[in-house]
C-alpha cells in the first residue's frame, strides 16, 4: 500500500512539473513564437540573428510543403516543376540553417508557423488552374519578401556566419524569383 501511494504521488508531481514547464510559452501555440521564445532566453544568441534565423527556417519550412502540395495540386506542368525545384532547393537550405543553427545555439521552429499553416491549410483545399495561379502569385510575392530579408541580413547581421548564409542563399532565391515571375507571366496569357 505504501508503495503504491508513493508512486501515485511522484505521478502527481511528475505531472504537476510537466504542467508548469509546458505552460511556460504563455500559451503559444505558434511554433516561431515558441522558438523566439527559447532564443529571448540564452545569453549568449544575439537577438537578431535569432529572429532572422527563425524567420529563415519558417519562410523554408513553408517554401517546402507548399512545394509538395504543389506537386499534387498544380495542373500545369510547369508549376509542378516549380515545386518541385522549391521542395530540392529549400530542402538543402533549410539542412544548412539547421547545422549553423546547431553551432550557435539558436532553436528553430520545428513546424510552420500559424501564419503558414492557415494559408497551407487553405491551399490545401485548392486545385488545377485556382491553385495554379494562386500558389504562383504567391511565389513571387513571398520571394521578393524573402530575398529583402536575406539582403538586409546579408549586410547588417551581427555574426559573420549568418551572414554568409544569408549572402550564399540569396542567389537562390534570386533564381527562384526569376522562375516565378517566368511561370506566373505564362499561366495569365
Amino acid at each position: 500500500m505504501k508503495k503504491s501511494n508513493y508512486l501515485l504521488l511522484m505521478l502527481a508531481a511528475g505531472m504537476l512539473a510537466f504542467q508548469s514547464c509546458g505552460n511556460s510559452n504563455s500559451g503559444k501555440t505558434d511554433s516561431t513564437e515558441q522558438a523566439a521564445e527559447a532564443n529571448e532566453q540564452k545569453d549568449n544568441v544575439h537577438p537578431e540573428d535569432s529572429d532572422f534565423m527563425v524567420k529563415a527556417a519558417d519562410a523554408g519550412m513553408a517554401e517546402v510543403e507548399l512545394g509538395n502540395l504543389a506537386q499534387q495540386n498544380a495542373s500545369d506542368q510547369r508549376v509542378k516543376d516549380f515545386g518541385a525545384m522549391m521542395v530540392k532547393d529549400h530542402t538543402k537550405a533549410n539542412d544548412e540553417l539547421k547545422a549553423l543553427a546547431a553551432t550557435k545555439n539558436v532553436t528553430l521552429p520545428a513546424t510552420l508557423g500559424e501564419e503558414h499553416q492557415k494559408h497551407f491549410e487553405e491551399m490545401k483545399k485548392m486545385t488545377g488552374a485556382e491553385f495554379d495561379k494562386h500558389y504562383m502569385d504567391m511565389m513571387v510575392n513571398d520571394h521578393q519578401k524573402v530575398i529583402d530579408m536575406f539582403e538586409s541580413a546579408s549586410e547588417n547581421e551581427k555574426d559573420l556566419d549568418v551572414k554568409a548564409f544569408a549572402s550564399k542563399t540569396l542567389p537562390v532565391l534570386n533564381a527562384h524569383l526569376a522562375s516565378a515571375k517566368e511561370v506566373n507571366d505564362a499561366l495569365k496569357k
